[in-house]
């Protein structure tokens, strides 16, 4: 049983700006990169990615779209470790303009310089099944 709510794994989710994504790749291997959660984080089981179309992650998750987000959190400063969280979801890639526009930040103009009008923009959705997270302390699961 998990003693951490939903909304509490949201606010540490705001925190941690950073995660690992991993896909499935060619020959059952497992890729991994990591990828910004662009502080879009009012956490309800979606997490939201801006991408170029052309890139392998895209490929990869359109042949198969069951994807993991790992986030960590920096130890405290008394040394306490920091969170660990493990999303396992399902990806959805989008194209649409108007959904990219409720997501879009202006620091993402660093990598799109065109706003959401940059060509082959594309925004992937990962809508989370189950959380589990670790704090050094304690640990849970929390299904979706």
């Amino acid at each position: 049983m998990s003693s951490m709510t939903l909304p509490e794994i949201a606010r540490k989710l705001r925190e941690i700006d950073f995660c690992m994504m991993s896909t499935h790749g060619g020959s059952a291997a497992i890729t991994n990169r990591p990828m910004s959660n662009n502080g879009d984080v009012d956490y309800d089981g979606d997490s939201w990615f801006f991408s170029f179309e052309d890139t392998n992650k895209v490929a990869e998750i359109r042949r198969d779209p069951q994807v993991s987000l790992a986030f960590t959190e920096a130890p405290s400063l008394l040394g306490k470790p920091g969170i660990f969280i493990s999303i396992e979801g399902e990806a959805r890639i989008s194209k649409d303009k108007a959904e990219f526009a409720d997501h879009w930040v202006p620091d993402l103009e660093r990598w799109f310089t065109q706003g959401v009008d940059t060509p082959g923009l594309v925004l992937i959705q990962v809508r989370g099944k189950r959380v589990q997270y670790w704090d050094g302390e304690e640990n849970g699961t929390i299904p979706l």
